[in-house]
């Protein structure tokens, strides 16, 4: 599986704690980590939670990435800013009890988790249990596990409610506001990435177009 990891610009200075946690756990399981970005406070290219969102619709969309992993300072901007895209079931993970309920009812495919609220003491213990309760083993097999059945079809309905609700993201790509996703995929590994592993043409193409073109927004 393909992970992406998107941190934002108030949480960037943990962003070697938050990826070096999540690769820990990943990588024995046989996954791929791709860190979008931010690195540092200092970097260029600076992600606000909204531009968080956009990131993970694009590379979930274009099949650059299976699974997202974001957060911002409560992780709920980032989640919310997720959940607008279409294609994209974010939750918002706290503890690894969190992690589990998340993968086995709702299956989703990217989490947001809170960088600042509540990080403290052996909080890279907290991201590594978090991150082995999403990754090990077979997510959706429900819980309880005799609600499964139910569980699913609920998934089935949200995925088919969201469908009717959001444009496809060719169309929220083509009708955003340029800047803003300028600025979202300016980050100094996106293009790297992205190219390497997106499987959508049509999303690969627009986004070609994008990088091309200058200068991008000061995000706030």
């Amino acid at each position: 599986m393909k992970i992406a990891l998107i941190i934002e610009n108030s949480q960037a200075a943990k962003s070697a704690v938050i990826h070096d946690a999540l690769t820990a756990v990943a990588q024995p399981l046989g996954h791929e980590v791709f860190h979008y970005g931010m690195y540092a406070p200092e970097d260029k290219a600076s992600l606000t939670y909204v531009m968080n969102g956009l990131l993970a619709g694009i590379l979930l969309n274009s099949g650059a990435a299976d699974f997202v992993v974001t957060g911002c300072g409560t992780g709920m901007g980032s989640m919310l800013a997720c959940n607008s895209m279409p294609g994209v079931f974010c939750g918002l993970v706290i503890d690894p009890t969190d992690a589990f309920l998340f993968g086995q009812i709702n299956d989703g495919n990217a989490i947001s988790m809170p960088y600042a609220k509540g990080f403290g003491w052996a909080a890279e213990l907290n991201l590594q249990d978090v991150y082995r309760k999403l990754f090990e083993g077979e997510r959706g097999l429900g819980y309880p596990k005799e609600r499964a059945e139910i569980m699913a079809k609920n998934r089935g309905i949200l995925k088919s409610l969201k469908g009717v609700t959001c444009h496809d993201m060719l169309t929220v790509l083509k009708t955003v506001d340029q800047d803003l996703l300028k600025a979202a995929v300016a980050g100094e590994k996106f293009q790297e990435y992205f190219f390497a592993n997106a499987t959508d043409e049509a999303i690969r193409d627009y986004i070609k177009s994008v990088v091309a073109a200058a200068p991008v927004m000061e995000p706030a």
